[in-house]
């Protein structure tokens, strides 16, 4: 990725569907690919004691964390990404590893309980209006003590996106709006030099379980 963080082709007015994102593994547009796990996350994975939780990476990309997660022992990884030819390579890549599940699919219409979610470019993968939607459908998946864990940019970008960038502020908001308390935020210290100084490490849960009682729009059910 270059220091402009032109990570795609411009997609302007365009629809990012699955079409789009497709184009862009096929043409090799794809400046958001590190080559490896983001550091950040690999510390954290560091952390997680029990390698049986059940992990979901959204929008997953070429799948390095989850490459990282088997060799680190966790056993229950599913994968999901709406471009056709990158899901073929990478259930061709797991096809012998029952730890993982590769799915194609819009992650909308996703199904399942997680106990940890992986957040890493795919919100800033979608257009901001899709913002108060993904924060919602975390909700649906994630189990009642579930954490979404991830990293966000913490800057806006001359270009129009993808990638869509924003700040620490405008994510609590939207992120409480519609259930999810981010209850740890902080700057990234060990980012890949390319967005060094421009991400937050963030870890979301579920506000309580009466919210989707008292909020009945914000369920996805």
């Amino acid at each position: 990725m270059s220091e402009e963080f032109i990570c795609c082709s411009n997609g302007n007015e365009q629809i990012l569907d699955a079409q789009y994102w497709n184009s862009q593994y096929i043409s090799n547009t794809t400046g958001w690919d590190l080559g490896k796990p983001s550091p950040p996350l690999v510390d954290f994975f560091k952390t997680i004691e029990n390698k049986d939780v059940r992990i979901l990476i959204p929008g997953c990309g070429n799948a390095y964390e989850a490459k990282y997660l088997v060799n680190a022992g966790f056993s229950n990884i599913t994968l999901i990404d709406i471009s056709t030819d990158l899901v073929k390579k990478l259930q061709e890549k797991f096809a012998e590893n029952t730890s993982v599940k590769v799915v194609l699919g819009d992650f909308f219409e996703l199904e399942g309980t997680f106990d940890l979610i992986v957040e890493q470019t795919f919100f800033c993968a979608l257009q901001p209006f899709m913002r108060s939607k993904y924060v919602q459908k975390m909700r649906n998946l994630l189990s009642e003590n579930g954490q979404l864990v991830g990293l966000l940019f913490n800057r806006n970008f001359e270009k129009q996106g993808p990638p869509f960038g924003g700040n620490t502020t405008e994510y609590m908001q939207v992120f409480k709006q519609n259930g999810l308390n981010m209850f740890e935020v902080e700057s990234c210290k060990n980012s890949v030099a390319p967005r060094a100084n421009s991400e937050i490490f963030f870890k979301a849960m579920k506000i309580n379980g009466q919210f989707e009682d008292q909020n009945p729009c914000c369920s996805l059910k």
